[in-house]
């Protein structure tokens, strides 16, 4: 965790020290904020349920709740990414770049880290083969991060001659990465790089209700999750 901060903080002092404008800085992080902090939650969290799993069963064989156990573990692993996450890059932010876009490039670093830690959660409780689960998290971080922008480009050749706009957006929900990104690069203002995908949803998520809409999915993303990865876990023969 003290390595993934310092690296975190090298990268982020190194960018804005090198970037005589800081919104220059800012989209230099956008990759470390969409593709190197969920990789490093969903990857951290499900490696450490695994390493964990005996001192969960001795605390399960103890009269504690098992939700209190789990709940304990998740905030305990979310706030951990989290603050690493702020020491590592927030703190940069805030001293270099203190703008609206600088702070939704924060506020999505820290969302997608719980995000990331929540699915972790849930791709854990789901097998106990350690070297399975980790298989299944990593899957799940390369569909998020890289195949869903393929899928849905698909479908929008496949579709392009029907009015899909509204379809578009409601499969962009179902990828917290692609919300992040349409959040922030709409703050940034450079939708000529933001891709087909983008481009389409600019109109909802540009309007206070679209972005409104935007933060609770991404809030849903933490909290469904957790939910089915709480619901296995009681149920779960240890």
């Amino acid at each position: 965790m003290l390595g993934y901060t310092i690296f975190l903080l090298v990268i982020s002092l190194s960018v804005f020290n090198l970037e005589d404008n800081a919104a220059k800085g800012l989209l230099n992080l956008l990759n470390v904020v969409l593709i190197i902090v969920p990789l490093v939650s969903i990857v951290f969290s499900t490696i450490y349920i695994y390493n964990s799993a005996e001192f969960m069963e001795l605390l399960v064989s103890q009269p504690l709740k098992r939700k209190n156990i789990w709940l304990s573990l998740f905030f305990g692993l979310a706030s951990s990414l989290a603050i690493a996450f702020f020491v590592g890059t927030g703190i940069p932010i805030l001293l270099y770049a203190a703008t609206d876009t600088g702070l939704i490039l924060g506020a999505m670093g820290l969302l997608l880290s719980v995000i990331f830690v929540s699915i972790a959660m849930l791709a854990a409780v789901l097998t106990r083969d350690k070297a399975k689960g980790i298989g299944v998290a990593i899957l799940l971080w390369l569909y998020f991060s890289l195949l869903f922008d393929g899928i849905l480009l698909f479908v929008l050749f496949q579709f392009d001659d029907y009015p899909i706009e509204k379809a578009i957006i409601i499969l962009s929900s179902l990828n917290p990465i692609d919300l992040g990104r349409i959040l922030i690069l709409l703050k940034m203002d450079i939708s000529a790089i933001m891709g087909y995908t983008g481009a389409i949803v600019k109109d909802f998520f540009g309007s206070s209700q679209g972005f409104s809409f935007a933060l609770f999915c991404l809030l849903l993303w933490c909290l469904i999750p957790t939910w089915f990865s709480l619901r296995k876990f009681n149920r779960k023969d240890l």
